[in-house]
C-alpha cells in the first residue's frame, strides 16, 4: 500500500518527472542550434523562460523589473508659473525690509528728534539683526559674545518693561500700550548706537583715556533715544522722561563696558 501509495504521488504531484514529456526548451522558442553562442543573451532568454514555466513566483521578484510609479503634480503641470505668482519669502514671513530701514535711519542721527509713530508697529527682525551685528564686531575684536550679547538684551528687555509698567502704566495718565515686545523693539533699535561704538572701538587704543570718552557719548545717545520712544509710545509727556533715562542710563553703559573691556 505504502509503495503504490508513493508511486501515485510521484507519477501525479511531481512536476518535475514530467520533464521527459515536455519538447525541448529551444524547439519552444524556435530557436536554431546552430544560432546559440555558448555565453550571451540567448542562453540567458532561455533560462528565463525555463525559470517562468516552472518556478512562476519568481515572475514578480527576480525576473520582472519594478516600473517606477510617477504620480502628477495637481495642477496645470507649469511648476515655474506657479512660482512666478508667489510672494516673495520676507512678505510671508511679514518682514519689512523698507521700514526697518527707516527705522535705523530715525535713530542714526543724535541730534534730531526721534519720530515715534515708525515704531508704532513693534518688530524683532531688526533688533536681532543690530544685535548679532554687535556681536560679530565683537567677534573681530577677539570676543566671543553672541550668546551674552542676546542674553543680556533679553534681560534688559525685561527690566525696561518692568521699570515701565511701573513708572508710565496707564493708571499715571498715559494713554498707551507698552508691552514687553513692544520694549523689546525699541530696546533693539537703540542698540544701534552700541553696534557703532562697537565698529569704532576696533580702531580705538585699548586702554586709554579716548575710548572711555566716545563710550559715554555713545551711551548718551542711546539713552536719548530709547528714553524719547519709551515716553511717547506710552502716552505720557516729556515730564516723565528722567524718569525712564536713569534705567536706560544702566542698561547702556553695561552694554558699553562689554565692548570696551
Amino acid at each position: 500500500t505504502y509503495r503504490r501509495h508513493t508511486i501515485a504521488w510521484t507519477s501525479t504531484s511531481n512536476p518535475l518527472l514530467h520533464l521527459d514529456d515536455e519538447p525541448p526548451l529551444l524547439d519552444e522558442l524556435d530557436t536554431p542550434t546552430e544560432s546559440l553562442p555558448r555565453r550571451g543573451g540567448t542562453l540567458a532568454a532561455a533560462a528565463a523562460a525555463m525559470v517562468n514555466r516552472y518556478l512562476p513566483f519568481f515572475q514578480g521578484v527576480v525576473l520582472n523589473q519594478a516600473t517606477p510609479t510617477h504620480h502628477p503634480i495637481p495642477g496645470n503641470g507649469n511648476v515655474a508659473a506657479n512660482f512666478d505668482d508667489e510672494s516673495p519669502l520676507l512678505e510671508e514671513l511679514d518682514i519689512d525690509t523698507g521700514l526697518i530701514w527707516r527705522k535705523a535711519v530715525s535713530i542714526l542721527h543724535p541730534l534730531r528728534s526721534v519720530d515715534p509713530s515708525l515704531h508704532a508697529d513693534a518688530d524683532l527682525s531688526g533688533p536681532v539683526l543690530i544685535l548679532l551685528s554687535l556681536a560679530l564686531f565683537q567677534l573681530l575684536a577677539g570676543k566671543l559674545h553672541f550668546g551674552i550679547v542676546l542674553g543680556w538684551a533679553t534681560a534688559a528687555s525685561f527690566f525696561l518693561y518692568f521699570i515701565s509698567s511701573m513708572l508710565l502704566s496707564p493708571g499715571r495718565g498715559g494713554r498707551g500700550d507698552l508691552s514687553l515686545y513692544r520694549c523689546a523693539s525699541l530696546l533693539g533699535y537703540c542698540m544701534l548706537s552700541m553696534t557703532i561704538f562697537s565698529a569704532v572701538s576696533l580702531f580705538l587704543p585699548r586702554g586709554g583715556g579716548l575710548i572711555f570718552v566716545v563710550g559715554m557719548g555713545f551711551v548718551l545717545w542711546s539713552t536719548r533715544v530709547c528714553s524719547r520712544l519709551l515716553v511717547a509710545c506710552s502716552g505720557h509727556g516729556d515730564e516723565h522722561r528722567g524718569l525712564i533715562a536713569y534705567p536706560c542710563f544702566l542698561v547702556f553703559m553695561l552694554f558699553s563696558l562689554l565692548v570696551i573691556f
